[in-house]
């Protein structure tokens, strides 16, 4: 099988954490990211694959690097259109690698599963059956009425069973559009309703079969790809946006579901965030009981006289609300969007292919930022007309380029950066330089910058 996992999104639902530029699946919720999780998941299943947008391409290298998955499994859109459009690219591009008689299935980047052993006897159990020319979808066994899942509808007295497995697969019988909350306790209490979690099994050439019936319009622009794909903006642009529920799950007349229960999660809350993470020591409580912080480990958090809150810190934006409620954050999200959309975008920091920076003052009059270097990597070869600036370097052995220029510096040591002077600092060394940085000027935004080299 090729496990390919869909990442994209901007999760505002777990904003201030999740943002545009960093959104759920790379975002600090839990020990590691959902999508480094995802990718240790899938690597039992074969050598994992990852189908995302242009704008996720440093984090998508970066966690794939930590799975030690090669990059160049990496499919890259250039923007979302939906996972319709993104699963008939994949389709397309395998057909022409000459995969399409593989076994793909599609797995969401930001879920958390519990059982493992359940969950890898479900996706064989799919992948028996996919090879069998049917379109599998793993439906999950619902525990509560939930208002925000899909849900699919499977015939009980059409089922098959697998050759290595105690679980069935049943006929498919519909999909079902997020049901209300009345709704979805008749599903639950009709018995043969499953959560639809976004994973489906197939074969590359049946699936492109279903695309070219329901999708014609998508398959025939994707025909106009070059076979470097140099032009797939164009192509982009001239896509419908709709999902593979939507175009073509919806509209099959075989295909089949495997239920299981996997202790599957979305973690599409803060609530559901505080069922599987713990409050730190630096949370205390006086006359106060279950409050849930997800902050930062330096600072120490009180609460006196209130329960069931829920507290979401970050450098730049503090997130308060009650448990049972955090669901509509989605809500607040778009009141900051008429506010202060800056905030829904971006962090202070930002991960770059060389390495991170943070943005520590940005005042009218200066900038400072704490920038680290990766071991063997540099900053291009640039100058700003603007702003002057200060380096200190805290770690590691550095070399700048100032104006042509190489010159060696150590940790304590400075260097100053004139206006309009062309400069670079490159790593030489096998630990990660990290140095603080001043501006000084009149602007200081990320477009004030003249590049002469990348390499």
């Amino acid at each position: 099988m090729i496990p390919v996992i869909l990442s994209g999104g901007s999760g505002t639902r777990l904003w201030p954490k999740s943002r545009a530029s960093c959104p759920k699946q790379f975002a600090e919720l839990l020990e590691e990211s959902l999508q480094l999780k995802t990718l240790k998941r899938l690597k039992n299943l074969g050598e994992p694959w990852v189908l995302t947008v242009r704008d996720l391409e440093v984090l998508t290298k970066k966690t794939l690097n930590e799975a030690g998955v090669p990059v160049t499994n990496a499919i890259y859109e250039p923007f979302g259109q939906n996972t319709g459009p993104a699963i008939a690219l994949l389709c397309y591009l395998f057909m022409a690698q000459n995969k399409q008689d593989k076994i793909v299935g599609i797995f969401p980047a930001d879920h958390l599963i519990e059982n493992m052993e359940g969950f890898a006897q479900a996706v064989k159990l799919g992948e028996e059956f996919a090879q069998k020319d049917q379109v599998v979808t793993i439906g999950i066994k619902p525990n509560y009425p939930a208002t925000g899942y899909g849900y699919i509808e499977v015939d009980l007295n059409q089922f098959q069973s697998g050759t290595e497995s105690r679980l069935k697969v049943y006929k498919t019988k519909n999909f079902r559009e997020k049901p209300n909350e009345v709704t979805a306790q008749k599903f639950i209490d009709k018995g043969n309703f499953f959560w639809n979690a976004g994973m489906f099994i197939f074969k590359v050439k049946i699936m492109a079969e279903h695309m070219q019936r329901f999708m014609p319009e998508t398959w025939h622009e994707l025909k106009n790809l070059k076979p470097d794909i140099s032009n797939i903006s164009v192509i982009y642009k001239r896509l419908k946006n709709e999902s593979i529920d939507y175009a073509v799950m919806e509209k099959l007349e075989e295909q089949v579901c495997v239920p299981c229960e996997i202790g599957w999660t979305d973690l599409g809350s803060w609530d559901e965030i505080s069922k599987y993470k713990k409050n730190e020591d630096n949370v205390i409580e006086a006359s106060a009981q279950n409050n849930f912080v997800s902050g930062i480990a330096s600072k120490s958090y009180a609460f006196s006289d209130v329960d069931n809150l829920v507290v979401v810190d970050t450098p730049d934006a503090i997130l308060i609300t009650q448990k049972g409620k955090t669901q509509n954050v989605k809500n607040l999200t778009n009141v900051i969007k008429e506010k202060k959309p800056s905030l829904l975008k971006d962090h202070v920091f930002e991960h770059r292919p060389w390495g991170v920076y943070e943005i520590l003052r940005d005042s009218k009059r200066f900038k400072s930022k704490v920038i680290h270097v990766n071991p063997g990597q540099q900053l291009s070869y640039q100058s700003h007309t603007k702003r002057a600036e200060h380096w200190i370097i805290t770690n590691g052995n550095p070399e700048v380029i100032l104006d042509d220029k190489m010159f060696s510096l150590k940790p304590g040591e400075h260097i100053f950066i004139p206006q309009g002077s062309k400069h670079r600092m490159r790593n030489p060394g096998t630990e990660a330089v990290e140095f603080v940085e001043v501006q000084i000027g009149s602007y200081f935004g990320e477009d004030d910058i003249t590049r002469y080299s990348d390499a």
